[in-house]
């Protein structure tokens, strides 16, 4: 079991910054991918940044490329989205994810942060 708890949401204006952060604590054998998911309002919720734990491998939404940066440190079981650039789309509840190698395996979600952009 991994429990995930993510922090650092909140209200910023078009154009600026923040940076949200997810803890992991738990039993973090086989946790091969970790990543962040956002939910917009009326929307589904969508892939927004994956890292793997161990090369560090990143893979971007399009959307968001260029102007987010996801980091981990395994060290610490912590996980960063700098979120820079921001626009009112980007609106949403973020969701913090860790998952098994295999879609087997297992896949842990945590209770989501809230960041809005205005315009």
């Amino acid at each position: 079991q991994v429990h995930l708890v993510e922090s650092g949401g909140g209200l910023v204006q078009a154009g600026g910054s923040l940076r949200i952060s997810c803890a992991a604590s738990g039993n973090m054998f086989g946790i091969h991918t970790m990543g962040w998911y956002r939910q917009r309002p009326g929307k589904q919720r969508e892939l927004v940044a994956t890292i793997t734990k161990y090369a560090g491998d990143t893979n971007y939404a399009d959307s968001v490329k260029g102007r987010f940066t996801i980091s981990r440190d395994n060290a610490k079981n912590t996980m960063n989205l700098q979120m820079d650039g921001l626009k009112p789309d980007d609106t949403g509840t973020y969701y913090c994810n860790v998952r098994s190698y295999s879609a087997e395996g297992f896949t842990y979600w945590g209770q989501g942060t809230q960041v809005t952009v205005s315009s």
